[in-house]
């Protein structure tokens, strides 16, 4: 896969960590911290529709090439503006790590 330029690097996404709190029930609330900004490209993928509990839902994956960083915290995910993408898979592009590539869901509101 041919790397991308820095040029076409030209959005700046933010690595949100989860942070989980009791919710005094048992389980838990999730809430997000803006993290470190990373610049990025953001490439479609597809989009495509699945039923969740009888409605249908709009997925769109997308592929986010990036500079090399360290591991993401599980549960991470990256706002770009109000747009919200869930991390599904992370790898280097190549042998030399000089590009790191997410492969993203895109958060639905």
């Amino acid at each position: 896969m041919p790397r991308s330029t820095i040029g076409a690097r030209r959005r700046l996404f933010i690595i949100e960590t989860p942070l989980d709190a009791p919710d005094h029930f048992g389980g838990f609330v999730r809430s997000f911290e803006p993290g470190p900004p990373v610049w990025g490209a953001l490439e479609p993928i597809a989009a495509d529709e699945r039923r969740d509990g009888g409605r249908v839902e709009e997925v769109a994956t997308h592929r986010v090439r990036m500079r090399p960083r360290a591991p993401f915290a599980p549960g991470a995910r990256l706002a770009l503006g109000p747009r919200r993408f869930r991390i599904r898979a992370t790898r280097e592009a190549d042998a030399a790590g000089r590009e790191f590539v997410c492969l993203v869901e895109e958060i639905k509101p």
